[in-house]
């Protein structure tokens, strides 16, 4: 007969763990990161991202592009931002999603297109599921916001540091 069910497979590996977040990625990660946030993710702050916090820059470049790009691509990224509003408002998305997408926001505005890019890759590979019915729109989005003419995205972000107002210095 086979042995008691907690046995390890094999002798000499360590037992299973069996607290502690699960391993990104994995597919019961989602459904425990809503039921119990605290265990997902022990800085409540990182975990109430507000939906407006990410979907308000990522409309404000939408209509940044407007002037330049075709109505019809437009219209497609604008139709995929109402899909991320709807699953973030209805709590489709995991915290881990939601933590990522206000990096990927944060990078967007401060002009580090690869940075952006890096994390939609990195969605993608990690929460497929979660994200694939909106996450091309936003794709497009980093790209098409890229490609603006300077004068639309005022380029100095990333290359002027500026001088902390009098007073507040270190």
């Amino acid at each position: 007969p086979p042995g008691p069910p907690s046995a390890p497979a094999d002798p000499g590996a360590p037992p299973p763990r069996a607290l502690g977040p699960p391993p990104l990625g994995s597919a019961g990660a989602a459904p425990r990161a809503e039921s119990r946030p605290s265990a997902a993710c022990p800085d409540q702050e990182e975990c109430s991202v507000s939906a407006d916090t990410v979907l308000a820059p990522l409309r404000a470049a939408l209509d940044a592009c407007r002037a330049t790009v075709q109505k019809q691509v437009c219209n497609d990224i604008g139709r995929r931002l109402t899909v991320l509003e709807d699953a973030w408002a209805q709590g489709k998305l995991s915290a881990p999603v939601r933590k990522r997408m206000s990096l990927l926001v944060q990078e967007l505005q401060q002009q580090h297109w690869d940075a952006a890019d890096e994390i939609h890759r990195s969605l993608m590979v990690d929460h497929v599921n979660e994200v694939s019915q909106w996450m091309v729109g936003v794709k497009r989005l980093i790209a098409e916001t890229r490609d603006l003419p300077t004068g639309e995205t005022d380029g100095s972000a990333d290359t002027e540091p500026r001088d902390p107002p009098p007073g507040e210095t270190g």
